[in-house]
């Protein structure tokens, strides 16, 4: 459940898997011929896996939608097929078709996927008009086997799909205790501690990226928009609660570490002559327990002492949020308790959300305020921050149906070339390697590991025919259980999805006794030809460069940094800021698009060194700047109404400076660097005796204020490091 947020891949695997038996079993029924066996198979897949839409109503009505335009292709592609020369003019206009169409929306690139494959299987299989009732009869039965599995065998309505990606969050979250257990256990000086902070990074990415599919399934998957908020605030909040607690306790652990992410761009954990405090090490015992505690509050740990009752030790832990029986430690420390605190409130309202009621907690005066806290946040609905986009002179489906149709055009004629036989594989790799892509580097990075996995899958597919023999049922099994493996990975690692097809297609060629050693050598050569014939295609037509690409997401994630921080001082100013959660996770959506998009910049054959480098240190100033602005917009949401610290005249001057600052870094990335005012400031800082008074405050507010403060200064040190890196000048205020 945990590696499969949702059982998301599983489902659809299976369900791939099940469609393509059912066809198969059908038409076998049936007498058909091999061809039509061939067809049927290959259309459950395409009909099973291309309907993505998350509303099994708006699933019905494209594959019902998907059935004429199958059936009209299908005929289409068997007429033409005498016709060399003008089924593959037809073919190119086809595919520029199903490209451009996808402007409309999702359904309309699914219809634009079966005209596309269900033409390419009319090459491959090499049908012919009279063929065609057969070929009918193939298409419906596959369409009604994927209906029935998606609807009756496979159901998984979007609610239960939400439900087990909350789960999933859950066990995720169990994980990152767990990896900060090993590495608050094992102690800066354990042998493996740089390993133990590695497995906890990942985890914490991976943390990350289950709060983010729950956020891509909120609109559709939730009642109704009040719902949808306070799922994505109380997930948003364990997963920054969790992020901070591993911080602060990697800051406890190596006190000399410029330590303020979990980034792995920058944070150098052993600085010289740095070790921890003896009263921090004395309380590490301590420490772990509470730990402990913590994952014991989300599923059964068995190294968990027995004898206090849950409810006492959630109040314990709420406890810390007030400053209650804190140890006597560095303040270090004591913040990392506090956010021990942070996190079992957090609890709490995974609690809250999943089963619509918290856990029992009492005896303390911070437990019912920690669910008051709780409830009260749950009024009003998420308000989006979305900048304003660069405006281009093509739109990217138009660029891209030119980019695809003339590389297409060149695939057809080097294909038909190098092998008249095997052509359509060159075309089709020139197809995949444009989806998901925008840029020429990220269509080299996905061409170059389609024919990684090619090549791997060759050597295998022919290795486990020499091992199978005649064996037909074997070779079936195998070929089945790579079509399983091609959707359980495709979403993440599309190397080994290219192996698992070709593997398949090995297997397709042992059950019709017709593969040998040079038909799979075509495959890598028509591969490669196709990759080619992509990248030829996206350097004439319309290029999109890496930088042009990566500039265009840097300047996305800034404005959604300046978004973040606005809507989060005007909460502290006393204003209705809204929901501060929702403009901080398209900040992290932003981010996300970024890092994939420098791919080509900082994977390991990137021959551009130096480029690589700037890439990695942006990028890791950025994930610093994105985790302090989420965890100040989500501390900035905490703060009582009546602390309206934000009004402060330091701040509104610090606040005003770093938004400047952030409007420069914004014009010069749109500019690249030319003219203009290419000077930040640097100022006095945040000012740190800036806090509520401690005498009549609460001490959970004066603590919140102080980590606002802290935050905020964070990210303005990140901004000023991302200037540099990109080298432009800061200067101290006059």
């Amino acid at each position: 459940m945990a590696s499969d947020p949702g059982l998301i891949r599983m489902l659809s695997a299976l369900s791939t898997v099940c469609a393509v038996l059912l066809t198969l079993g059908v038409v076998a029924a049936l007498d058909a011929p091999v061809p039509i066996l061939v067809t049927g198979a290959l259309t459950a897949m395409v009909s099973t896996a291309a309907v993505t839409e998350p509303r099994p109503c708006d699933q019905a009505l494209t594959l019902a939608m998907g059935v004429p335009v199958a059936l009209a292709v299908m005929a289409a592609g068997s007429a033409l097929a005498p016709y060399r020369v003008v089924a593959d003019v037809v073919f190119v206009l086809l595919i520029f078709a199903a490209i451009y169409i996808r402007r409309l929306g999702a359904r309309a690139t699914t219809l634009g996927i079966f005209a596309f494959q269900l033409f390419f299987v009319t090459q491959f299989v090499g049908t012919r008009v009279e063929q065609l009732p057969q070929l009918s009869l193939a298409v419906l039965v596959a369409f009604t086997s994927s209906a029935l599995v998606r609807f009756t065998v496979l159901r998984f309505p979007p609610e239960r799909t939400l439900e087990r990606l909350q789960r999933a969050f859950r066990l995720r979250l169990a994980l990152v205790l767990d990896a900060l257990i090993d590495v608050t256990e094992g102690g800066p000086q354990a042998p493996r501690a740089e390993r133990a902070v590695d497995d906890l990074r990942r985890s914490t990415a991976r943390l990350h990226t289950a709060a983010m599919m729950i956020q891509n399934r909120l609109g559709t998957s939730t009642p109704d928009a009040r719902t949808a908020t306070t799922i994505q605030r109380r997930v948003a909040e364990a997963e920054t609660a969790a992020e901070r607690l591993a911080v602060l306790v990697l800051r406890v652990l190596w006190p000399g570490a410029d330590v303020d992410t979990l980034s792995p761009h920058l944070t150098q954990l052993r600085p010289a002559g740095s070790s921890i405090d003896t009263r921090d090490a004395a309380t590490l015992p301590v420490l772990i327990s509470e730990l402990r505690s913590l994952r014991a509050a989300i599923g059964p740990d068995p190294l968990q002492p027995t004898g206090a009752s849950p409810a006492a030790v959630r109040n314990r832990l709420l406890g810390y949020r007030s400053d209650e029986q804190l140890p006597g430690a560095s303040p270090a420390m004591q913040d990392v308790f506090r956010s021990a605190g942070d996190v079992a409130h957090a609890l709490s309202g995974l609690h809250l959300a999943a089963d619509g009621e918290a856990s029992p907690v009492h005896d303390t005066p911070g437990a019912p305020r920690s669910r008051a806290e709780l409830t009260a946040k749950d009024s009003g609905v998420a308000k989006g921050a979305t900048p304003k986009q660069q405006g281009t002179r093509v739109r990217p489906t138009t660029r891209t149906a030119l980019q695809v149709a003339t590389g297409s055009a060149l695939a057809i004629v080097g294909g038909e070339l190098l092998s008249p036989e095997r052509w359509y594989w060159a075309v089709f790799t020139c197809w995949v390697v444009f989806i998901s892509t925008a840029s020429t580097g990220e269509i080299l990075v996905r061409g170059y590991r389609r024919l990684l996995g090619t090549v791997a899958g060759v050597v295998a597919g022919l290795a486990l025919a020499s091992l199978i023999g005649n064996t037909s049922w074997l070779a079936f099994t195998l070929a089945v259980l790579s079509v399983f493996g091609m959707y359980y990975t495709i979403a993440v690692s599309y190397t080994l999805m290219s192996f698992f097809v070709t593997t398949m297609i090995g297997m397709l060629y042992a059950l019709l006794h017709t593969l040998t050693p040079g038909v799979l050598v075509v495959r890598i050569e028509e591969t490669a030809l196709g990759i080619a014939c992509g990248l030829i295609a996206a350097l004439l037509v319309l290029p999109v460069h890496t930088r042009e690409r990566t500039d265009q997401l840097l300047r996305d994630a800034l404005e959604r940094l300046r978004a973040v921080l606005s809507h989060s001082l005007a909460q502290l100013g006393g204003e209705s800021g809204g929901d501060l959660l929702a403009p901080a996770r398209a900040l992290d959506s932003a981010l996300d698009s970024l890092r994939l998009s420098v791919q080509p910049l900082i994977t390991p054959i990137s021959p551009l060194r130096s480029r690589r480098r700037t890439a990695l240190s942006v990028l890791g100033m950025l994930e610093t700047a994105a985790f302090h602005a989420r965890s100040f917009a989500a501390t900035a949401q905490l703060m009582p109404a009546a602390l309206h610290i934000g009004a402060d005249p330091r701040l509104m001057n610090e606040a005003r400076r770093i938004d400047r600052n952030l409007a420069t870094l914004i014009s010069q990335v749109a500019v690249q660097g030319e003219g203009g005012d290419t000077t930040l400031v640097r100022g006095p800082g945040i000012p740190a005796q800036l806090a509520v008074s401690e005498g009549g405050a609460r001490p959970e507010d004066v603590n919140a204020t102080r980590r606002v403060l802290r935050h905020l200064q964070r990210v303005d040190e990140s901004i000023q490091g991302l200037a540099r890196t990109l080298h432009l000048p800061v200067h101290d205020d006059s």
